[in-house]
């Protein structure tokens, strides 16, 4: 009995061991655990402007944290956090180590130091169409019933009518001559149509109404369009400008108007109807008395309009160049906007960055964004159209631009990222001969 309690103890022992060995193991382990976890988070690639910090990691290193070119990029570290200090334009890859093994590879971009110009001013806008924008249909009342002679021949709400009989058109005054000579001949007009980026030709056959005596195709059909925006950025080497922040769309058709060309005036905002859940508001405004233009309109695409200026147009609270945030730099939490509320003066009011995407790609609305300032939420509500492009400011730099509101709460919206806004204006701050051979090849 005697050995057989023994035998008996020293089980229990070895079991009362090896559990406790397996819990030690077991804390270690997730320990270390949450450490790796956090350094797989730590992103492969940063990139960042020429005397900019950025955190790689909010955790201390395990070990040796160094970087492939000092002069480029430079590494710090402390009992919370690993970061890197950007120097000058080139690239370096910084690596982490774990017990003496490299564990984690950052390549670093540093880019040259780049700023723009906020923006905020209220902006009048008027864009002329490529070719005329078909934006109904209307019945002919003929001898054999009512017809549409523009629907017969297959033309739809929304379609670019560019060419007749081999000629270019360019404005609604250009198609008429085309329909009274159809009309007199009795010959259908050849007619090139734009739709979703691609042309077809169709005939089309004028008809004349029973009680007159002119022809018609049984169009309604637009060749202009005009509204009020907002600038977002001037750059003030090239003056390109980006305002907006959103593709201008037909009022009629919903669809984004093709632009021949255009142009931007100053604008007058005289009153603002308040928005409310489910009826965002609209600021009224009015082309300044001069109708001055004072730059052109050469792209309308999701990320606004953009062009050039011939002229400067200080905004009056911030005309200083400011540096831009990448869209990994944004972060949550306060920022700023500038616009307008009242005739043509800029102002500065409160807001709050709720969510930001990281966007490896041009992508639109990138930011959800909410309204904080008091004073702004009593004029208007929140966001209203109109507003769209107030440049959003952040730590001193601009990040992007309201864009859209939310319909069934104005107080929040939309914005998009400012170097998307960058690019489609023809600005590349990734500009290759700012980077070393290594990044070129």
């Amino acid at each position: 009995m005697w050995v057989r309690s023994e035998e008996s103890e020293g089980m229990k022992r070895r079991i009362r061991n090896l559990i406790g060995a397996f819990l030690l193991v077991s804390i270690v382990f997730i320990c270390l655990n949450k450490q790796i976890h956090h350094y797989l988070e730590i992103p492969k690639e940063v990139v960042l402007f020429e005397g900019q910090q950025s955190e790689l990691a909010s955790i201390p290193a395990l070990g040796n944290v160094k970087s492939s070119n000092p002069n480029v990029v430079t590494v710090g570290k402390d009992d919370k956090q690993v970061s890197v200090d950007a120097h000058q334009t080139g690239e370096a890859d910084v690596i982490l180590q774990m017990a003496g093994f490299p564990i984690k590879k950052v390549n670093v971009k540093v880019l040259k130091d780049f700023k723009v110009i906020p923006g905020g001013q209220s902006i009048g806008v008027k864009l002329n169409t490529k070719g005329v924008l078909v934006v109904g249909h209307h019945l002919i009342q003929t001898k054999e019933g009512k017809k549409s002679p523009g629907e017969i021949a297959g033309i739809k709400v929304g379609d670019m009518i560019m060419n007749i009989n081999g000629k270019p058109i360019q404005k609604m005054n250009d198609v008429a001559p085309f329909i009274q000579d159809s009309g007199k001949t009795g010959a259908s007009l050849k007619i090139v149509v734009l739709r979703e980026g691609k042309t077809f030709e169709t005939k089309l056959t004028p008809l004349k109404n029973k009680d007159e005596e002119s022809y018609r195709i049984g169009l309604y059909i637009r060749d202009s369009a005009a509204g009020i925006g907002t600038m977002t950025f001037i750059h003030p080497g090239t003056m390109k400008y980006g305002a907006l922040g959103h593709v201008i769309t037909d009022n009629d058709t919903k669809k984004p108007i093709q632009v021949q060309n255009g142009q931007i005036m100053r604008s007058t905002v005289t009153s603002i109807q308040k928005g409310s859940d489910g009826d965002p508001g609209e600021k009224l405004a009015r082309f300044a008395p001069d109708n001055e233009v004072i730059g052109n309109i050469v792209t309308n695409s999701s990320f606004g309009i953009f062009g050039t200026l011939r002229t400067t147009i200080p905004n009056g609270i911030m005309d200083k160049e400011l540096p831009i945030a990448l869209s990994h730099q944004v972060k949550e939490g306060p920022a700023k906007i500038l616009t307008v509320i009242n005739q043509d003066k800029v102002e500065e009011f409160d807001v709050e960055v709720v969510t930001s995407i990281p966007q490896k790609f041009p992508a639109t609305k990138g930011m959800v964004i909410k309204i904080t300032d008091k004073r702004l939420l009593e004029h208007t509500g929140g966001i209203v159209q109109g507003m769209s492009g107030s440049p959003i400011i952040q730590d001193g730099k601009l990040i992007g631009a309201v864009t859209h509101v939310f319909v069934n709460d104005p107080t929040s919206g939309y914005g998009v990222h400012i170097e998307w806004m960058l690019n489609e204006a023809g600005i590349n701050i990734y500009d290759s001969h700012q980077l070393n051979k290594k990044e070129a090849s």
